[in-house]
This record gives structure tokens, sequence and C-alpha cells, in this order.
């Protein structure tokens, strides 16, 4: 079955796999971030990155250090705000990645939206993209947001606090941010997401993580794995 189905580990040590959230709930194969990384097979191909379906449109995507294109290593992220593995990775890793790797240039993170665990993750993820397409900077507060206050969100209330949060800790138009989301506006944007993370056979379990180095693919990471097992398959 493809939302249960195990990624096998690739490359020396043949580590087992941590998996993610699961489609409609539920944390499978859940432990330690050190469990080690479940992956994909490198291809090692010159210059695969805008070839491979995880990159498909990753120029309209938001991204964190330098560019994709320009970048030695990238990290192609595709998470569900309402994941709770997809939380302990911004937690526990992601400020570890940025702080050593991101803002010194070494690496390009991109984020893909792709809601498939709980209900609310679908209108967050079109507020994320009505957000982006108003400020990029309100974009990441409010991804930051989603997982410091998971806890605190539902399908019922899920717009109302992100307005909320958006008018009193960001300068976009909340209000209107908020009615592009229920409307479905940027929902094309959405669906490119998710028809990328279909395409590059995610699954339905999140976070999963896709490694490009030197413009080819190395492997795929799945789960809420440590910065050191990233570090490590990008040569960081």
């Amino acid at each position: 079955m493809e939302t249960r189905r195990a990624f096998l580990a690739a490359g020396a040590g043949g580590l087992a796999a941590l998996a993610g959230c699961t489609a409609l709930g539920g944390d499978e194969g859940a432990g330690d971030a050190g469990d080690g990384p479940a992956t994909g097979t490198a291809t090692g191909t010159p210059g695969a990155l805008g070839g491979h379906p995880a990159a498909s449109g990753l120029a309209d995507q938001p991204v964190l250090g330098p560019a994709p294109a320009d970048a030695t290593a990238v990290v192609v992220a595709f998470e569900d705000p309402s994941c709770t593995l997809c939380r302990r990775f911004e937690t526990n890793t992601f400020p570890t990645l940025r702080s050593e790797y991101i803002e010194t240039g070494d690496l390009s993170f991109v984020f893909r939206g792709y809601p498939v665990v709980y209900p609310w993750g679908e209108p967050a993820v079109q507020a994320l993209e009505s957000t982006f397409a108003a400020s990029e900077s309100a974009f990441w507060a409010l991804k930051d947001h989603y997982y410091a206050e998971q806890d605190a969100f539902g399908t019922g209330n899920v717009l109302d606090r992100t307005g909320t949060f958006l008018a009193e800790e960001t300068d976009v138009d909340a209000a209107s941010v908020v009615d592009d989301a229920r409307n479905g506006r940027h929902d094309a944007a959405v669906q490119a997401d998710v028809e990328a993370a279909r395409a590059a056979d995610a699954g339905g379990q999140t976070p999963i993580f896709y490694l490009f180095r030197d413009g080819a693919f190395r492997t795929k990471v799945q789960g809420p794995q440590g910065a050191d097992v990233f570090a490590a398959a990008l040569e960081l």
C-alpha cells in the first residue's frame, strides 16, 4: 500500500528507516531521529536537478539560502503543517540546517506543501500559498507559526487563527490573504506541489526530502532525520 511503503536505506551502513506521518493522521514508524534515513537511489546524473519531478516549477517556490540553480546543495522538502513529524523536523533539525548550512550559503532549502495527513493541513497550505504571493518573509513566519502552535489548529479554526497571526505579526493584508485562501485563489500553486510530490513517488507520508548536490539528484530522505543525515548525504 502506497501510504505504508517502506523506504529502504541506501548507501553505506544500510540504516533502518524512520517513516513520517501517514495520510489521514498517525505517525508511522515513529522513533528517534537517529534511527537512520529512508532513502531512494542516488543517480549521480549531472544536471538532473531541473529534470527531477520534485524540482518541477522550482523557480516558483519559496527558498531559503542561495537560489537552487546556484547552490552546491539543495533540499526540496515536502511537508504538511498538520504533520507531527514535520513539526519534529522543524523543531529539532531545521534550526541546525538553517544556522550551519543555509545562512552560510552552502545549502538551498525549498519548501513545498503536501497536505496529506490531517484535514486542516489543506486550508493551511492554501493560506501559505496565499501568504507567499503577498510576502515571502510572511510566508516563512506563518510556516513557523503553524508548527510552533500546531496543537491549537483544526479545520474549523485554521484560517481564523491564520488571519489573527498575520494581522498581528506581519505586514500583509491579513483579511485579503485569508479571503484568497478560502476561495482557493492560489490553488494552482497548491496542486503543482501535490503533483510534483506524486510524480516524485512521495507516497502518502510526510516529511519527505529530495536531496541534490552539484545539480544531480543524490537521494530521498523520509522522516524527521537529524541534521547530520542531511550533511552526510550532501557532503556538507
